[in-house]
């Protein structure tokens, strides 16, 4: 056996024996390149043949096999290919970089140069129809979602001072929304951001773009434009990815791609679907100039009606004083005049009979005042006898000789000596 065979020669050392499985391997005894590579191909070389899509990049032949590249339109991903040049002719349109094939290839494993190609055996051209019933699928499952309800929608700002606007490096749709919008209201300005607007770095970039303006608080509303293209250029603008992005931005957006007959689902997703980029950019500002007709033409308007409304004020002020009453005011003051006057004399009258009335009362209460009181006693001849502390005597045993009394007689008063009590000296009366 030879060294190839795996057994040592006489004089060499026996070789270290690798790792049965890669789980098996480690720091210390890994798998030496040539050893890996073959057992990827034995991996790969089990897999069944998968169809697989694709847009065709890169087409070249050589001899009788086909040599391309298949590229993920919404991925940056690719994938080499070949195809039997017999299979290639069978499909009735020349393969061209761009167009859409579906390949049915087993995977195949380059052990040299350590490559994954994709070894062709059948391939069919997808149509039209193809991508619009997928497209459509795609549509049905979204709006089932409500990505496309009306209620979701937001109004555009009536003067946006900044618009935000992704459209392509190179290309009439800036122009278009730029020059127009700013022809019909100078004041706006705007924040642009070129992107790749179709191929594999179309969706990402795209989408970056978006939520870049849409956290700028100053951006008012958002504007995506493409100028046109033909139908697959324009997928990226159905791709899920863009269309679920463009349902989570805030700010108001506007999508303009392509012309009036084209529809992507960011059209259907977005606040305001414009036909064209220069349709966009007319409806995201409005025409100062037509604002300024309208300001004139309230204005006189307003002054038509102010001036009528003074005018149909000074008819009325004008006919009224042509009144009597207006001509000859004081006549007004005549009825209440009058009035006055009955109830000035009523008052008199009122006034004179509680006079009269008190006066009677009160010299009523004046007679019966004097009939009680004790000066009409006085007036008689009586008097009124008080001891030192003022108190009205009315029995003698209450008096000493030689107490002094106060005597109050009709006209005055005058201080008395007891000098005897009654019934002691008879003779003093």
């Amino acid at each position: 056996m030879s060294d190839a065979d795996g057994f040592p020669g006489d004089n060499e050392p026996e070789p270290v024996m690798l790792p049965g499985t890669a789980a098996e391997t480690s720091p210390e005894r890994p798998w030496p390149v040539r050893h890996l590579s073959p057992k990827i191909g034995e991996y790969v070389s089990r897999m069944s043949p998968v169809w697989v899509e694709g847009q065709v990049l890169g087409v070249k032949r050589w001899r009788d096999l086909v040599f391309l590249t298949l590229r993920d339109t919404d991925e940056n991903m690719s994938l080499g290919a070949t195809l039997p040049a017999k299979a290639v002719e069978e499909l009735g349109t020349p393969l061209e970089d761009g167009a859409r094939i579906v390949v049915h290839a087993k995977p195949q494993w380059w052990t040299k140069s350590g490559s994954l190609q994709m070894r062709g055996r059948e391939v069919r051209a997808v149509g039209l129809g193809d991508l619009l019933a997928r497209l459509e699928m795609l549509k049905t499952a979204l709006a089932e979602e409500g990505l496309f309800s009306p209620d979701r929608k937001v109004p555009l700002p009536f003067v946006p001072h900044v618009v935000g606007l992704v459209c392509a490096t190179q290309g009439d749709a800036e122009h278009d929304v730029v020059e127009n919008a700013q022809r019909r209201w100078p004041a706006v300005s705007f924040e642009i951001r070129r992107v790749t607007v179709q191929g594999p770095r179309a969706v990402p970039e795209v989408v970056a773009a978006m939520r870049e303006l849409d956290a700028r608080d100053e951006v008012d509303v958002i504007v995506v434009a493409r100028g046109g293209g033909a139908f697959e250029d324009l997928l990226p603008f159905s791709d899920e990815e863009m269309v679920r992005a463009a349902s989570r931005i805030v700010t108001p957006l506007v999508s303009a791609i392509g012309h009036e007959k084209d529809s992507p689902l960011l059209d259907l997703v977005a606040d305001y679907r414009a036909s064209t980029p220069t349709d966009a950019g007319k409806r995201i500002v409005p025409d100062a100039a037509q604002e300024r007709q309208g300001v004139h033409r309230a204005l006189a308007t307003m002054r038509g009606s102010l001036l009528a409304r003074v005018e149909r004020e000074e008819r009325g002020l004008s006919t009224f004083r042509t009144r009597p009453v207006m001509a000859h005011p004081a006549r007004m003051l005549d009825p209440h005049r009058a009035r006055l006057d009955t109830l000035h004399h009523a008052c008199g009258r009122a006034l004179v009979d509680i006079l009269s009335t008190a006066d009677a009362r009160a010299r009523e209460l004046s007679a019966s005042l004097r009939a009680l009181s004790p000066q009409s006693t006085l007036d008689r001849g009586y008097a009124v006898v008080r001891d030192a502390e003022g108190q009205v005597v009315r029995d003698a045993s209450v008096l000493d000789p030689g107490d002094q009394v106060l005597v109050r007689v009709a006209q005055g008063a005058f201080i008395a000596e007891v000098e005897a009590l009654e019934g002691e000296d008879p003779d003093l009366y």
